[in-house]
């Protein structure tokens, strides 16, 4: 890193105590030349700060950075943001994405929001050629069958946990 990327490493840090959602959308919007450590920190930052305004900047990180590591953590942050307009991207990225390691966070983050309608994309990403894939899917999967029996027995939990692998 430069000592200009270090500038940008505390400009992150300050947005990120002012909690400038703004800053983090601009700066996410112009990452892809940017240092590694720039597009994961400022990805992981959103998890303690974000909103759903920050769900289709990260869902456009995790379709298009080029580092598995940054769209894993993009992944991982929008499982913990917990909104179900990151579903979409979130399969895709399940289904479709090159490196194994997205793969799995994606069937993770996807437990993490509690949508049983992708039950039948989680039965697809069982039958992965990764093993730690097709665990993820199928812990994803189990779980949420379950809490698509829950429904029906039980009065709606406003609170979901969230699922740690």
């Amino acid at each position: 890193m430069g000592e200009n990327d270090y500038v940008k490493l505390k400009q992150l840090e300050d947005a990120f105590e002012r909690k400038d959602l703004e800053f983090f959308k601009a700066f996410l919007g112009n990452s892809r030349e940017l240092p590694l450590l720039l597009r994961v920190h400022s990805v992981c930052m959103l998890e303690h700060i974000g909103n759903e305004e920050m769900v289709q900047p990260l869902c456009q990180v995790l379709q298009e950075d080029e580092s598995p590591l940054t769209r894993h953590e993009a992944a991982f942050t929008l499982g913990q943001l917990g909104y179900r307009s990151a579903v979409p991207a979130l399969v895709r990225a399940m289904l479709d994405d090159k490196s194994p390691i997205v793969r799995h966070e994606s069937a993770v983050a996807l437990s993490s929001l509690g949508d049983d309608t992708i039950i039948p994309q989680l039965k697809k990403a069982i039958g992965d050629h990764d093993e730690d894939v097709r665990n993820s899917a199928l812990i994803a999967f189990e779980y949420l069958t379950y809490l698509k029996q829950k429904k029906g027995t039980e009065p709606p939990n406003l609170v979901k946990p969230k699922i740690r692998l």
